[in-house]
């Protein structure tokens, strides 16, 4: 049998932490940046969760699941 191999834009994206929870970066923070106030782009610098909702799918191209 072959081995079964991560989804490469995947493991990219996504980052797990040391308990185990997946994050990734938020989107809406490339450019058009002077209409968003300092306090909207200072939040989208911080890492996200992935929802639950989401989970399942993310654990399974990462190959955690």
């Amino acid at each position: 049998m072959p081995k079964v191999k991560t989804n490469s834009s995947a493991k990219k994206r996504f980052k797990v932490t040391a308990t185990g929870k997946i994050t990734h970066q938020k989107s809406f923070k490339r450019h058009i940046l002077t209409k968003k106030s300092k306090k909207r782009k200072r939040a989208l610098g911080h890492d996200g969760l992935v929802s639950k909702a989401n989970l399942d799918f993310v654990k399974r191209l990462l190959r955690l699941k």
